[in-house]
């Protein structure tokens, strides 16, 4: 994976919108290969969000979301220069973390 997410946070009044692109295959494990081979299951389960270290978004994923998943959500009580972060973990243990600076 090259790029495993790109965050923007863009603060208004006492809340901020945080914008995720994430980028991972998502496999739901109905396809099959060229051969008529299962493709294995392979999607993000887990994801988590933080406001300054804080905890206050978890949502649970599974194989029916899309390739490459956007995820958008508000945060209250954010401001310009705090810290948003998402992390996920998949179903095969892999995990990605990244960071934003709310502008």
């Amino acid at each position: 994976m090259a790029d495993p997410m790109r965050i923007r946070a863009q603060a208004a009044g006492d809340k901020a919108t945080v914008r995720v692109l994430m980028s991972h295959e998502m496999e739901s494990g109905q396809r099959k290969d060229a051969a008529g081979k299962t493709v294995p299951a392979w999607h993000i389960q887990e994801v988590t969000a933080t406001h300054n270290g804080k905890t206050v978004m978890t949502a649970e994923w599974g194989p029916a979301v899309s390739k490459n998943p956007f995820l958008q959500f508000t945060v209250k009580g954010a401001k310009v220069g705090d810290k948003i972060g998402v992390s996920w973990k998949d179903n095969k243990g892999e995990n990605r973390a990244d960071e934003a600076t709310v502008s």
